[in-house]
């Protein structure tokens, strides 16, 4: 059956409309990574941070360092393939294969999985965190295996460490994967201290250069944002502090708005909630 003279129109301006856009154009070889081997990199991670709490069953003594072994093999695998597309993504370099991109995803992911102990023991804090903070939690497991706080945090923080490695595109993905399943929107590129508790969540967003320090709560709705900025000064200012700091100890309730660079939220000053705040807050004292 022939198609339809509108088809094969619309198919002629599309790919030519694929020309005109050149920057976004993908080349063959240098594909995008893969939003369901990312998910499932994420899965893999979480289960080696939180034993059993993916529905696995966990192993006990030589079998379990033997299955430990087995999962963080499989995942150098699946992570050194996905940061490879995010670097190859962006390299000129013709064709599917360019040893330099390969040699960098190697690397990334060989420092990345030998920061994942203190990178476990630093979680671990903000789990402590959400369950001292929560008089509604029942224990500590029920806060890993349910809180969409700690399921964001944990995302971020991979991510987080990813970037610092050098890993483009990647991260994003992560930290969005879990934005769509909690709610909470955490950029990777922000700095988060230990204990760090995001109660109910749904709404929260941090932006780029969010700094933020130990033992910091926040609640649903908050926003740690940048003011808008002029049209076309977005990529002049791509590198600049945009972002509020949050020092220790400080509690923001719901739906507060914190915006700008230079805004500092002195140590543990207390932001009521549906707060519009644009410039610093002293400390408490």
């Amino acid at each position: 059956m022939p198609l339809p003279e509108n088809v094969a129109s619309v198919a002629e301006r599309l790919v030519a409309s694929y020309a005109a856009d050149a920057p976004l154009s993908i080349e063959p070889g240098h594909e995008l990574p893969s939003p369901p081997e990312v998910a499932g990199v994420l899965r893999e991670l979480r289960e080696l941070l939180f034993p059993g709490y993916t529905g696995t069953s966990r192993a006990t003594g030589a079998t379990m360092r033997a299955q430990v072994e087995a999962r963080l093999a499989q995942v150098r695998v699946r992570l050194s393939q996905q940061a490879y597309r995010g670097i190859h993504h962006r390299c000129r370099a013709e064709g599917a294969d360019c040893k330099s991109c390969e040699q960098a995803a190697a690397r990334i992911t060989d420092e990345f999985l030998d920061a994942l102990p203190p990178l476990r023991a630093l979680l671990m804090t903000d789990v402590r965190a959400a369950f001292e903070g929560d008089p509604a939690a029942t224990g500590a497991d029920e806060v890993v295996f349910s809180y969409p706080g700690i399921q964001a945090i944990c995302v971020y923080r991979v991510a987080h460490q990813l970037l610092r490695l050098g890993t483009p595109i990647l991260p994003r993905m992560m930290t969005e994967l879990a934005h769509s399943e909690t709610g909470i929107d955490i950029h990777p590129g922000a700095t988060v201290g230990e204990s760090f508790f995001i109660d109910h969540g749904t709404g929260v967003v941090i932006g780029e250069t969010t700094i933020i320090g130990d033992r910091v709560r926040i609640y649903q709705g908050v926003t740690l944002g940048a003011l808008s900025l002029p049209t076309g000064e977005a990529r002049t200012l791509s590198i600049k502090k945009r972002h509020p700091t949050i020092e220790d100890d400080v509690i923001i309730y719901a739906n507060a708005t914190i915006l700008g660079g230079d805004t500092v939220i002195g140590k543990g000053a207390v932001v009521g909630g549906n707060s519009w705040i644009t410039e610093s807050i002293p400390a408490r004292k």
